[in-house]
């Protein structure tokens, strides 16, 4: 119960500049780091606003479920008038209280059954919470690439401008032929364009992000890159391991075991309401008759009772009978779904932990094929102003630099994600974000 009570305010201790972040129009003018976006996020989103009200609603219903262990009291007056003597006024006033002593159970398996919802709508509002930072993981990281791919066409963009310069120089100089200026007029023609569509993609992508935070598309924002080195074997965590975290700490798998509570308790409660239950009540009421008018004789009665009731039903159509056997089928389905999501939850970490070690091996391969590239884009350049090597040459030599800078950007950043993915699945991305913070 305490663990999910503090999701509710998961990541409020993460500090931030502005308190009227609720409210405010615009995007801080500022640098902004993972957990600084997140904060303004959670702070803003209305997804993540509605599922706090529907746990609200939740814990109220809870607190209804105290009813069952205190009494009952009701009060009640009259006054009436003889219709065949107008000056005859009664007068009658009453109390009647009535508490539960005894019933089986029933009343214990009603709460109980009560508390476990309000469990189960937490789990489910902490399942909202991590699913709403990892979108914002996502398009956090999703930036930063495409301003990364922004930066590498801008660099391709460069040297096919130096590639343009040479080969003009060269044909002037009548070393090379005018079909180098033209594939050299082609290739900046071509890092052009790929300029332009890197730009757009990283404006569509700053437009996913800001939608997150609940700001217009039109908005800018500015967020910090994170030099974090991650995918060393010793940080590794074992897959057993991770597999015992998210038993204990997935929302949806903890959601489904309350659930499975909760139909228990039902099925309990069926069974229960065909037992008779035990109650103590009790009365007392005053009656008041005037008699000709105001100061004319009164009679005054007063009465009460207290006594011990016994209820029990007898015969209502079989209804109790089909309801007992209907939350029975309820509570073998929950266990199944239980086991199911278990299932899930199991297969949700194992995929997690695979694609991480893939995107550690990827992430090296494509430094090695970076550092490749640009040594080949470097040598070739220099041949072809010697004269020992042809423009289509450069020109692949370009292509193949380029494309694995957005292998490289790609693969960085979305070890990230993968980091974050493993983190979800367990339940806890909360700590995930903390080692982003601390640099580990």
């Amino acid at each position: 119960m305490k663990k999910f009570i503090k999701i509710l305010f998961l990541l409020p201790n993460i500090a931030y500049a502005e308190n009227n972040c609720a409210t405010i129009r615009h995007v801080p003018n500022k640098e902004l780091t993972l957990k600084n976006v997140i904060n303004l996020g959670l702070c803003r989103n209305p997804q993540t606003a509605a599922a706090y009200a529907n746990l609200q609603s939740n814990k109220y219903i809870k607190n209804m479920s105290y009813s069952y262990y205190l009494p009952s009291v009701s009060m009640s007056g009259n006054v009436k008038r003889d219709h065949t003597h107008h000056d005859d006024w009664l007068y009658s006033a009453s109390i009647s209280a009535s508490y539960l002593i005894f019933d089986f159970g029933k009343r214990e398996s009603d709460f109980k059954e009560s508390v476990e919802l309000y469990k189960a709508a937490g789990f489910d509002y902490d399942d909202n919470i991590q699913n709403y930072i990892y979108s914002v993981v996502n398009g956090y990281y999703a930036l930063l690439t495409a301003d990364a791919n922004v930066k590498s066409a801008e660099s391709a963009l460069v040297v096919a401008k130096t590639a343009k310069n040479t080969a003009d120089k060269k044909y002037k100089a009548g070393a090379v032929a005018k079909a180098d200026v033209y594939q050299a007029d082609t290739n900046l023609a071509s890092s052009q364009l790929s300029l332009e569509r890197a730009k757009n993609d990283r404006e569509i992508t700053k437009a996913n992000l800001l939608n997150f935070l609940s700001f217009p598309s039109t908005e800018n924002i500015k967020i910090k890159d994170m030099p974090v080195s991650f995918g060393s074997d010793k940080e590794m965590k074992d897959l057993d391991g991770l597999m015992e975290m998210a038993k204990k700490k997935r929302p949806d798998l903890l959601k489904s075991k309350s659930e499975t509570l909760v139909a228990w308790h039902k099925r309990n409660s069926a069974f229960l309401q065909n037992l008779p239950s035990f109650s103590v009540n009790g009365s007392f009421g005053v009656t008041d008759k005037t008699f000709g008018g105001m100061f004319n004789d009164i009679s005054i009665k007063a009465d009460g009772h207290i006594g011990i009731s016994v209820s029990m039903p007898i015969f209502s159509g079989f209804v109790n009978m089909y309801n007992a056997k209907s939350a029975v089928s309820n509570y073998e389905k929950a266990k199944y779904m239980e086991q199911n999501t278990k299932n899930n939850v199991m297969m949700d970490v194992f995929n997690a932990y695979q694609n991480y070690k893939t995107a550690c091996n990827v992430l090296e391969q494509t430094k090695t094929l970076l550092k490749s590239a640009t040594e080949s884009e470097r040598v070739v350049s220099g041949m072809y102003k010697v004269g020992r090597a042809t423009m289509l040459d450069w020109q692949t030599a370009q292509s193949d630099l380029v494309n694995a800078q957005k292998e490289n950007n790609s693969a960085k950043y979305d070890l990230f994600i993968k980091r974050a993915s493993i983190a979800l699945a367990i339940g806890d991305i909360k700590r995930e974000l903390k080692d982003y913070d601390n640099g580990k």
